[in-house]
């Protein structure tokens, strides 16, 4: 079990002090949403969770497989404009460095739609309880 904790650092105003295991982020929310965009807001989070593992993905695949990959670079562009009618579209564009022949690339691009954050994005039933 993970345990998250985010906290309002300011009284009235949007920027969270974000806690998980060691490790210490603040999140906020845009300009236009009436804050000062200080700092990644949750759907940022969101598609950088997504953008990282398709990364580190590719890496761990690449290392079990004595694959050669030095690098990766993921770019994701999301759209929102159909979010409150149920569709969020992400475009991710993975770019694999290092001396990889065309079967390895290959390999691990079609490794990449298993990975684990894709997989609870896609195919997965997400539970929340308000407690």
């Amino acid at each position: 079990m993970t345990t998250v904790d985010a906290t309002t650092i300011r009284p009235g105003e949007f920027p969270q002090t974000v806690r998980l295991r060691s490790h210490t982020l603040t999140a906020d929310v845009s300009v236009a949403t009436g804050s000062h965009d200080a700092a990644p807001g949750p759907h940022d989070l969101f598609d950088a969770a997504l953008a990282t593992c398709k990364s580190m993905t590719a890496m761990w695949y690449a290392k079990r497989r004595g694959i050669p990959l030095e690098r990766v670079e993921t770019h994701l562009e999301s759209d929102d404009k159909d979010e409150r009618s149920g569709v969020y579209r992400m475009r991710v564009h993975v770019e694999l460095i290092g001396a990889l022949s065309d079967d390895q690339r290959a390999e691990i691009l079609r490794a990449l739609a298993s990975c684990p954050i894709h997989k609870l994005m896609t195919t997965s039933e997400v539970q929340i309880e308000m407690v």
